[in-house]
């Protein structure tokens, strides 16, 4: 469920920062993907199995969202945040998500 909080103030800066066409690809991404992580946690957090159709999504949106970060950074900086992002959050929370659908 933290993730997907932290998801939701992200929402705004990427509406206040992007060019309005990818404001709107990547503003519906991530809601969707804070949709789906709360769904999922609130659900976990009751013992409500569920949980594991919202988890199993969360996980396909992360990996998604990860690729295409990769696909569409520039190289340089922007390419080394989007491996570090992958990497260090969205990667392991797929995980992690895909884990939480199977069990």
């Amino acid at each position: 469920m933290g993730a997907g909080l932290v998801l939701l103030p992200w929402l705004g800066y990427l509406a206040g920062t992007l060019p309005p066409a990818e404001a709107a690809v990547w503003v519906t991404l991530d809601a969707l993907e804070a949709v789906m992580l709360l769904a999922a946690g609130s659900r976990l957090l009751r013992g409500d199995a569920r949980h594991r159709g919202p988890a199993a999504a969360a996980a396909v949106l992360l990996l998604a969202d990860a690729c295409l970060d990769l696909a569409t950074s520039a190289p340089g900086s922007e390419l080394a945040v989007a491996v570090a992002m992958a990497l260090a959050a969205e990667l392991p929370l797929a995980a992690l998500c895909l884990v939480l659908a199977v069990r």
